[in-house]
């Protein structure tokens, strides 16, 4: 299927890694040149590597923590500097959070607010200005999760800050459908990333019980499905999502999770 997007240019935060780098490897298949942020130097540059060797498409790699208002200020300027105007914009960077609301200090709240909501508003203001130099549509996805409607409970913050940035991508879609820009969150649900194994590691450390069975067990546990989803297959939804195919769906939170959502509405 030609998805129309060849030649069109994406901007991806997390995109070194995990679904980040699937929808950045999904639409580098269909001719997007990039720009990917991550926080470490070595991810990025082997990301964007393995992308321009593969896909022939420019993929520019910038180190940044979108928690810091400087960082992203300055991985603006860097993609001022090698584009006029922007089509996609995929504000995934993320991660799980492990604590008790009672215990929990302001610092880390403070945290994952700013990498969660104020990340994909900061990049939004900045980036939406180049989207309107374009005749294509804009397209902005945010990466919120299940846990927006559908809390665990272990992580209350990140369940909060994703429900947050689901409400977010609502009220923007609201306010810039008439710039033609489409804005929508998706909302993964067991997706194997590195993210996940890492929160399973700290969930079954000093109990009798391999990783691998841990995620047989959530997943059969959770999903009707019965399994975790691979990175790439929630990436091919963010890939039809940026394409002009997908040019009558805005304002709505999508969700790819195996069945586990336990509510119609």
């Amino acid at each position: 299927m030609n998805l129309n997007i060849k030649g069109r240019t994406a901007v991806i935060t997390g995109g070194s890694k995990g679904i980040g780098f699937a929808v950045a490897e999904g639409l580098a298949r269909e001719g997007v040149d990039l720009f990917i942020l991550a926080r470490k130097t070595e991810d990025l540059k082997k990301a964007s590597k393995k992308i321009e060797k593969k896909y022939n498409v420019k993929c520019v790699d910038i180190k940044a923590d979108v928690t810091k208002l400087e960082d992203l200020e300055k991985a603006v300027s860097i993609i001022k500097e090698n584009t006029d105007a922007v089509d996609i914009l995929i504000n995934n960077a993320g991660t799980g959070s492990k604590e008790d609301i009672m215990d929990a200090s302001d610092e880390k709240w403070q945290y994952y607010w700013d990498l969660h909501v104020m990340a994909a508003v900061r990049l939004s203001r900045m980036i939406v200005p180049m989207m309107k130099k374009n005749e294509n549509e804009g397209v902005i996805l945010n990466t919120s999760s299940i846990c927006a409607k559908q809390p665990l409970d272990y992580e209350p913050i990140y369940n909060t800050t994703k429900a947050a940035l689901t409400m977010l991508s609502k009220c923007l879609a609201n306010e810039l459908i008439d710039d033609n820009i489409r804005v929508n969150s998706v909302n993964p649900g067991l997706i194997l990333t590195s993210d996940w194994k890492s929160t399973a590691k700290k969930l079954t450390e000093g109990k009798d019980i391999t990783l691998d069975d841990y995620f047989r067990d959530i997943a059969e546990d959770k999903t009707p499905i019965g399994r975790f989803a691979d990175p790439e297959e929630v990436a091919n939804f963010y890939v039809f999502l940026s394409s002009p195919l997908a040019s009558y769906m805005t304002g709505s939170s999508y969700y790819v999770d195996g069945g586990w959502l336990n509510t119609t509405i």
